[in-house]
């Protein structure tokens, strides 16, 4: 078996400089992240209704601190995906991610916060998903393991506080990414994006999506 992800793919973070990074990102990593954003372009867009595009990363601003993760992400905004709720696939040298967030630059978060607080969305996912409060930070709580309070606070912060974020979803360990086919890996993420896809409707208070 071929694994999609390999051991090369995650050292690449550990390499030091900017230019020596973003040189082995570019030939290792990006061009899996290139084909990933035209899979999940079409399967979003035929699940919500919405035509989204893919955005990879490119890390331009970057002038000396090399990047820490990298990531696709996915909009129904062919411009940019900060400003709204986003689904992303990405990697830190630990682990990837695959995930639904909603960060500091989205204008509208205190109206999606309370969307999630009155119907509960967060609390149906099933086991095995994590939260965070911080895009920046690679950790993130397991949910099922998260105390009574714990995840209203989260929400109620994104709510109320300007830098404020939600973000949800699953991880995988490199260790088990890198054991992962293409076909496994690509129905795991699939897998997570359907159980995302009604969080995602809440916080933009969505019809019923159509049935892919």
């Amino acid at each position: 078996m071929t694994s999609y992800w390999n051991k090369q793919d995650f050292e690449v973070f550990d390499t030091p400089g900017l230019e020596a990074r973003m040189g082995l990102l570019v030939e290792r990593v990006r061009p899996k992240f290139e084909e990933l954003g035209s899979h999940y372009s079409s399967f979003f867009s035929a699940t919500t209704g919405d035509e989204f595009f893919p955005h990879v990363a490119k890390h331009m601003r970057r002038t000396v601190n090399p990047p820490n993760d990298s990531w696709v992400a996915f909009a129904p905004h062919k411009r940019g995906y900060k400003a709204v709720p986003h689904f992303q696939i990405g990697l830190w040298s630990s682990h990837i991610f695959i995930i639904l967030a909603v960060i500091y630059e989205a204008p509208n978060k205190t109206t999606m916060a309370q969307n999630l607080l009155d119907e509960g969305a967060i609390a149906a996912l099933p086991e095995g998903f994590v939260v965070s409060g911080d895009h920046m930070k690679p950790d993130a709580s397991p949910l099922a393991e998260m105390a009574d309070g714990e995840l209203n606070k989260l929400i109620v912060r994104l709510r109320d506080v300007k830098k404020g974020e939600f973000v949800t979803g699953r991880h995988i360990s490199k260790e088990e990414a890198i054991k992962m086919s293409e076909e496994e890996f690509k129905e795991f993420a699939e897998e997570t994006f359907a159980a995302l896809l009604p969080v995602y409707k809440t916080l933009l208070q969505k019809e019923k999506m159509p049935q892919r």
